[in-house]
């Protein structure tokens, strides 16, 4: 007779998992935590860029860069408005101020009196930089603008007004341009858009973040006789001030020739802040030297 068979022992049981150490997801934590927030650090220290600038600013940027635009290119026939800001980014500095890169379409002052040769729009195109110094007037500007319309066109019409400025003798002291219903005699056209011209270099030097200036009307024009060839004339004009919706009343000296740069000196009666005047310190030179008297 056969001994019964013992039977087999049970395999031992599967050795347990290591443990895993306690600092190590924590670690991996804060790992991806540092890698997002490196990725978050602004490009340049104290500034931070605005993920979505408010379309007032945008296009606060582009009326005081034409503004600035409009009195570089010293051309009473190459005035140029806003007609609508295409993109546009900010970056704010709590110390340093906001700046704001943007394109943006112009159209010509004068559209009811302009001509288009047939498939054009009439639109230019402008990009700027522009740096507003916090609440300070007479914001830093970049800006360059293309598709403007033909410079021989531009120059001709220049001319024009110069020899329709030239026979001007007596003072329109006492005039309002335009007149009570908005109208502009076309004989007082010339006179407007100079008029128009150099104010442009005052709204540039008092635009400040949260004001801009509106030309409402000219009310007075007295011309100077001088010895050269040069347009010399006083004028007064009246600036609408938004947002305070005040009317700004502006003594402007201006000297003008086609094809050379404009001179423009000017002293404004403010209202509820002392006088300014056109050798006011501004919050920023602008980036080409300007050639006042």
């Amino acid at each position: 007779m056969q001994p019964r068979r013992q039977p087999s022992p049970a395999p031992p049981p599967p050795p347990p998992p290591p443990a895993l150490r306690p600092g190590a997801p924590l670690l991996a934590l804060l790992l991806l935590l540092s890698l997002r927030g490196a990725a978050a650090v602004p490009e340049e220290p104290g500034q931070s860029q605005d993920a979505g600038p408010s379309r007032g600013l945008l296009q606060q940027a582009a009326r005081a860069a034409l503004h600035f635009f409009n009195f570089r290119a010293g051309s009473p026939s190459a005035l140029r408005v806003l007609a609508a800001v295409q993109e546009g980014r900010a970056w704010v500095n709590p110390k340093e101020g906001c700046k704001v890169d943007l394109v943006f379409s112009t159209e010509r002052y004068k559209a009811e009196e302009s001509t288009f040769q047939e498939g054009e729009e009439g639109l230019g195109k402008c990009s700027a930089r522009v740096f507003f110094k916090n609440q300070k007037p007479r914001p830093a500007i970049n800006v360059t603008c293309t598709r403007l319309f033909e410079k021989k066109k531009q120059q001709q019409e220049d001319y024009l007004l110069y020899k329709q400025m030239k026979r001007l003798k007596a003072p329109l002291d006492g005039v309002s341009i335009p007149d009570s219903h908005g109208h502009i005699d076309p004989s007082l056209r010339p006179v407007w858009d100079l008029a128009f011209l150099g104010s442009s270099y005052v709204m540039w030097e008092k635009t400040t973040q949260s004001l801009h200036y509106y030309l409402a009307q000219l009310t007075g024009v007295k011309q100077w006789k001088t010895d050269d060839d040069e347009i010399d004339f006083d004028y007064t004009v009246l600036l609408h001030e938004f947002s305070t919706q005040e009317i700004i009343p502006c003594r402007i000296h201006l000297v003008w020739y086609p094809g050379k740069q404009l001179k423009v000196k000017y002293h404004c009666q403010e209202l509820q802040t002392p006088e300014a005047s056109g050798t006011e310190e501004g919050s920023a030179v602008a980036p080409t030297k300007l050639s006042n008297f």
